[in-house]
Formats: structure tokens, sequence, C-alpha cells
């Protein structure tokens, strides 16, 4: 697939690496009064190690409880989560979850929330060994001055800085987003994106991140997987998403946003996301 802009635009090469996480044949039935509710059925697909997938999907298909399995804060009806051929059955220190509403505990500061985690996460680590890690996530999301503020404190931007923070700080194998920037205004969610593209190309860290949007999911993702609609959803469409991120020293994240804005391709593939949740998949109440 070419580009016309392939001067700037360096297209990815294929995965070919081991399977990482893999979700197998993995459905969820909730009983209701009015019998039993299937909210995803049959739903396979792999993430490679290091890699960025987004979900994307309207509201009731799935999405949330697909990511609560590979947390493990919930089991499939049938099938089953692997990591690294392990079946999840719980949530551990491999997985950590980022939320919407950022899940801080407002009684304590930015640094404690993070310290909190590190302490729990490596209970046999020194205290100094501890602070250092604190201090280090911090720091790598912009917030060395604010440590010491508690939540009520903080932006919504900032808020969500320390809980992706605390999130890297235990060293997860895998980061789950679900749908982390929604709350956020659209210059903070842009801030966010570009922290985070950063952090990702500077740690090759693999993220499974929920969106309901479509430019975020082009900017930062190696693939968008697009679920059908609920109840019974699955997986409509994987789409490959080609542009190579720029690494660490070259184009920063902004410029790199810019870059792919400039190839007829980028909307290419946004048009046809859009076409398969608003014409194909369209929510109808």
């Amino acid at each position: 697939m070419q580009t016309s802009n392939s001067s700037k635009i360096q297209l990815k090469e294929p995965i070919t690496r081991e399977p990482f996480l893999v979700i197998d044949r993995v459905s969820k039935v909730y009983p209701t009064p009015n019998g039993l509710y299937p909210v995803l059925e049959d739903v396979s697909f792999t993430v490679y190690e290091g890699e960025f997938v987004c979900v994307i999907g309207h509201s009731g298909c799935g999405k949330s409880t697909l990511l609560n399995m590979v947390s493990g804060f919930n089991q499939p009806s049938d099938g089953e989560v692997r990591l690294r051929g392990n079946v999840i059955t719980k949530p551990g220190p491999d997985r950590m979850m980022v939320f919407q509403n950022y899940a801080l505990l407002p009684w304590k500061t930015a640094y404690e929330n993070v310290y909190l985690a590190v302490k729990t996460a490596f209970p046999n680590k020194s205290k100094a060994e501890k602070h250092a890690i604190v201090e280090e996530h911090l720091a790598m999301v912009g917030l060395s001055e604010a440590a010491h503020k508690r939540p009520h404190q903080l932006s919504g931007g900032m808020k969500q800085r320390v809980a992706i923070a605390r999130a890297l700080a235990i060293r997860p194998e895998i980061l789950i987003l679900d749908e982390p920037f929604g709350a956020l205004d659209a210059i903070t969610k842009e801030e966010l994106q570009e922290e985070l593209l950063a952090i990702w190309r500077e740690h090759k860290i693999t993220v499974l991140m929920i969106t309901h949007d479509i430019d975020e999911a082009l900017f930062l993702a190696d693939r968008l997987v697009m679920m059908t609609n609920g109840p019974a959803a699955n997986i409509g469409e994987v789409m490959n998403i080609p542009f190579s991120r720029p690494s660490v020293g070259e184009a920063t994240p902004a410029e790199y946003r810019a870059q792919i804005m400039e190839d007829p391709q980028y909307y290419e593939l946004r048009n046809h996301a859009l076409d398969f949740l608003f014409r194909r998949f369209a929510h109808v109440e």
C-alpha cells in the first residue's frame, strides 16, 4: 500500500511476533429477569507484544466487558483469555487498567496515590527504591511539581496523568485503557494522546484501549478492532493502520499527527471506519 506522502510517512512492516494476548472464542452471557442476555458471542483476536490496539463500537457492544475479562475482573461464559499462554482468571499486576473517571483516592496526594500502587506491587523493594519509581513516573507524565496536590486540586487532565503514572509505575505487561480521555476537553485530550504515544514508543508497552474517537484510534493504534452492535456482539472488522510511528529523537508526536493528517490514506481509513459505525452498524436505540 502506497501513500502520496511517502517521504514523511513510513509504512509498518507486517507483524511476525508470537501471540501475546489471545482472546479465544469468548462469549459472555448475563442472567436477567427476562432470561439470559448475550453480551458477547464467539469473540476471537490476538494482540502482539508491544502492539497498540484500539477497540471501537457503539454503546452496549460489550467493549468494557471484554476489557474487564482481560483485566480479570470478569470471567467469560465460554472461551478463555490468555496472556503469554496462561489463562486469565483474576486481576494481577501484569495487567493494569486506567478508567475514564480516574479512580484516584481523594484523600491522598498524587504522589501518595502512585506510591500506594508501587508499595503493593513491590513489597520487597526498599523505601528509597519505591520513592524513585514514583518520582520517575510522575516526571514521565509531567507532574513532578503537582506531586503533593490532592485530586480536588488537579484538573481532569492532571488526574488522568496521575492514573496513567500509577498504572505504569507497577510495570505491567499490558496497559488497559477504558476510554481514558473521553471526559476531557479537545485540547487536553490531544495533549494526553501525544504524551501517551511518546510513552508507548519509548517503553513499547502493550496497550489495549477502548475509544469512541476514530481520529484518536488512527493516531495511536497499530490496529483498530471494530465491534458489531449488541446483543451477541462480535468483531465485525479489524482495520490495520499502516503508518509507522517515528522513533524517539525523530518527529515529535505532534509533528507525527500533522504528517498523517496530510496523507490522503488517513481520510480513506477514517471514512471506512465511519462507514462501518454509522452505516453498516448504525446504532439503533
